[in-house]
């Protein structure tokens, strides 16, 4: 069995990647790994096939162990992650009147689950492989669910829809929402509001991750934690262990519901999304969640995208990486440049960083949305072409613009398939209907003005 984003021997390099990011010297760390013939090159898919890293297991945990120590000693006396050290520098935001609109809030839903079931099919394809697919079948520049329907058999041996996603996201397949975790952390977010409000702890996300969610069902920093939280690390350090993971993606995917409980106030969007975020990832990464948070609480009062992602930065350190991507591909997306340039520079710039990083997808976000203008099928579509974390950026752009035009605005050819319900292990989430969902979630809004 290859168990992905746990293994020590395949964690390594991993960790010395984020060492560097970090500013570490891990020369010593990288000597003794190669000396010992461990490879310096992350196993993309989280697992490597060799065998015989597998005696090299022992070394690899004491290193992962001796690159934590020196991310500690790094971290002393600089509490960058602290929610009250960030909060006394997060610039205003304009607090607005939550009455809340339940046909966007319906919006919002059904745009994260469009917006994630058409990147879907396509998750760990390169950009030229995704444009090959869409080319070939009609639906470049990419504008509703592919298919393979006509698709040349050369293509699809070359370029494979993703394996587990090709029986339950391919138009001619899709039966309802099917499971995905973008969906299942909006859901348990939900349900963690629902029963503790304004006092949700750290600890209260992992017991309801450990009893609720199954660990085959979470990845990279997530399945870190989780890991964590079974060898009995304190919640408020599950994050920080043999997790070279904590500046990628996964939290951000899990702050929405924040933001929707918290209408037109972005920082307390951020501050309720912040005890989650911090169970699994740290810098960028919590980051990242703290952003969508408060873009995801503007864009049910906003008209514009603009006023979405001026509230995202508005919780964001300053000048910091996420920061710096954010606004970069936001004024990429006010440049009017064609989208294979723009796209071309997004990955000049982030194409050294991992498919599911933070910072890339977040800079992929913000350009899909101000390119778009906010319109659904178009930030969609670039956020798929983009050739990232497919249908993470697809979810989330889908749930912003969702939240911008409301359900009744939102295309059919989109919705429709979804046949308003999802797929889910989650207990007592199996096939719920979508307009459930947002029901409940207008029922949970909470208003701290």
């Amino acid at each position: 069995m290859r168990l992905t984003w746990v293994q020590p021997e395949d964690l390594v390099p991993h960790a010395l990647v984020q060492a560097a990011a970090e500013g570490i010297d891990a020369t010593a760390v990288a000597d003794r790994w190669r000396a010992a013939g461990g490879p310096l090159t992350p196993a993309v898919s989280g697992a490597s096939d060799d065998p015989s890293l597998v005696p090299l297991r022992g070394l690899a945990g004491e290193l992962l162990d001796e690159l934590d120590r020196l991310t500690q000693e790094r971290r002393a006396g600089h509490e960058i992650d602290d929610l009250d050290v960030l909060a006394a520098a997060w610039t205003p935001s304009p607090v607005v009147p939550a009455a809340v609109d339940r046909d966007r809030m319906l919006g919002a839903w059904l745009g994260r689950a469009a917006g994630c079931l058409l990147g879907k099919p396509v998750e760990k394809l390169p950009r030229e492989g995704i444009r090959a697919i869409a080319e070939a079948t009609g639906n470049w520049p990419v504008r509703g669910y592919f298919t393979e329907v006509g698709l040349p058999a050369d293509i699809g041996a070359r370029w494979t829809w993703n394996k587990r996603s090709r029986p339950t996201s391919l138009v001619e397949n899709i039966d309802g929402m099917p499971e995905d975790d973008d969906l299942n952390f909006a859901m348990l977010a939900l349900a963690l509001v629902e029963q503790h409000g304004a006092d949700l702890s750290t600890e209260d996300v992992a017991q309801a991750w450990l009893n609720d969610l199954p660990a085959g069902r979470v990845f990279t920093a997530e399945r870190a934690a989780y890991r964590n939280l079974l060898d009995g690390v304190p919640p408020e350090r599950a994050a920080l262990v043999r997790n070279p993971f904590r500046e990628w993606i996964g939290a951000l995917i899990r702050t929405d519901v924040y933001g929707w409980t918290h209408p037109g106030d972005p920082h307390a969007a951020a501050r309720a999304a912040y005890p989650d975020a911090w169970l699994s990832h740290r810098r960028n990464g919590l980051y990242g969640a703290l952003f969508v948070a408060a873009a995801s609480s503007a864009a049910l009062v906003a008209g514009d995208v603009e006023t979405v992602l001026d509230a995202g930065l508005s919780v964001v350190p300053a000048d910091s990486a996420l920061d710096r991507a954010v606004r970069h591909g936001r004024e990429l997306g006010r440049s009017g440049r064609s989208l294979d340039d723009a796209l071309d520079e997004l990955h000049a710039n982030y194409g050294d960083l991992h498919w599911v990083h933070t910072v890339n997808n977040a800079a992929l976000i913000a350009y899909a949305l101000t390119a778009s203008g906010g319109d659904f099928t178009s930030a969609a579509g670039i956020a798929v072409m983009g050739g990232w974390d497919t249908d993470s950026a697809g979810a989330t752009v889908g749930a912003l613009c969702g939240a911008l035009a409301g359900a009744s605005a939102l295309p059919e050819s989109f919705v429709t398939p979804l046949k308003n319900r999802i797929a889910s292990s989650l207990p007592g989430f199996d096939g719920i209907a979508i307009d459930e969902l947002a029901a409940r979630t207008s029922a949970a809004v909470q208003v701290d003005r």
